[in-house]
């Protein structure tokens, strides 16, 4: 059934895979930024740092969420940044929720927003997410979206 499953894989299951292993990456090479209030405080500090923007939530129905993705979204387009939407947060929490145990609960939860700041983590994952969100764009989907499937 696995083999199956992977020759039948969609463009969003495979940027999907992509942008799991480039978060992890990037967080063991302490590329990763977490957190809504952290990522502005970088965004505002070293924009061209930033190579990456992922958004992720569940509830679309949290205003204040939503706002603050609006402001988010502005800044990455006016710095040219490539801007992900993503459900799927407990699936982040599993994959990174648990590596910093130095970290309060607080500030391991905020998984909203997350900056990927190294060219270099995981190119060749980083090439292919960026892909699927220029062809996302391509087709009309201003911010892409992708769901992150449950393990």
């Amino acid at each position: 059934m696995q083999q199956r499953d992977a020759a039948d894989s969609s463009p969003m299951q495979s940027a999907g895979l992509a942008l799991v292993e480039l978060l992890v990456t990037a967080q063991k090479q302490d590329c990763l930024t977490v957190g809504i209030y952290e990522s502005a405080k970088l965004l505002n500090s070293d924009p061209d740092s930033v190579v990456l923007c992922v958004l992720a939530a569940d509830d679309e129905d949290d205003v204040a969420l939503q706002i603050h993705f609006t402001l988010l979204q502005s800044f990455c387009c006016d710095n040219g940044i490539t801007i992900l939407r993503v459900s799927g947060v407990q699936r982040l929490q599993q994959l990174l929720g648990a590596v910093d145990a130095n970290r309060n609960q607080e500030e391991r939860g905020d998984l909203h927003c997350l900056l990927v700041t190294n060219p270099q983590a995981d190119h060749c994952r980083l090439q292919e997410v960026g892909t699927y969100c220029q062809e996302s764009r391509r087709l009309d989907q201003w911010v892409p979206e992708l769901v992150l499937q449950e393990r």
